[in-house]
C-alpha cells in the first residue's frame, strides 16, 4: 500500500478540514509533514508544505471529491452584488493612517498590525466580509 500526495497546504487548520472531509467519504488518507510545518512554519517551503496523502488505489476518487469540494467553495463565494464567481479572499492594502500607526508601533513597541481581509469581486469591484451561508444550508 502506497500513499500519494493529492493536495498541499500552508495551513494546518485548512489541511485538517480537507482531511476530515475526505475521511468522512471513506478515503484512506493522512497528513504528511503537518508537525514540521506547524512547529516551524518557515520550513513550509523547504518541505513542500503539508501534504494530503491518499492511498494509491483511492487517488482518482479523492481527486474527484477534491474537485467537487473546490467547486462548491467557488459557488459559495459568489458576489452578492453581481453574482460573479470571479471572487477571491484578499488582504486589503493599508491606508496612510495604518502605515503611520505601523511605524509608531514599530518604534515604540512590537505590536503587529493586522490587515483587513475581505472577499473582492474582480468583475464589479465590490468587497464584502462574509459569504452567504444560506445557499450552503439549502443544499
Amino acid at each position: 500500500m502506497q500513499y500519494i500526495p493529492v493536495k498541499t497546504f500552508d495551513s494546518y487548520i485548512t489541511a485538517n478540514m480537507w482531511l476530515g472531509r475526505l475521511m468522512d467519504q471513506g478515503i484512506d488518507c493522512y497528513l504528511k509533514d503537518a508537525f514540521t510545518v506547524t512547529i516551524d512554519p518557515i520550513l513550509s517551503n523547504a518541505v513542500g508544505g503539508i501534504k494530503l496523502c491518499v492511498n494509491d488505489s483511492q487517488f482518482e476518487a479523492a481527486a474527484t471529491l477534491i474537485n467537487q469540494f473546490e467547486e462548491e467553495n467557488r459557488q459559495a463565494q459568489k458576489c452578492p452584488h453581481c453574482n460573479s464567481l470571479n471572487v477571491q479572499y484578499i488582504v486589503q492594502p493599508g491606508k496612510a493612517s495604518n502605515w503611520l500607526l505601523a511605524i509608531l508601533t514599530w518604534l515604540f513597541g512590537n505590536y503587529a498590525i493586522a490587515g483587513k481581509q475581505v472577499y473582492h469581486c474582480y468583475d464589479c469591484g465590490y468587497e464584502f466580509d462574509e459569504i452567504n451561508t444560506n445557499d450552503l444550508e439549502n443544499k
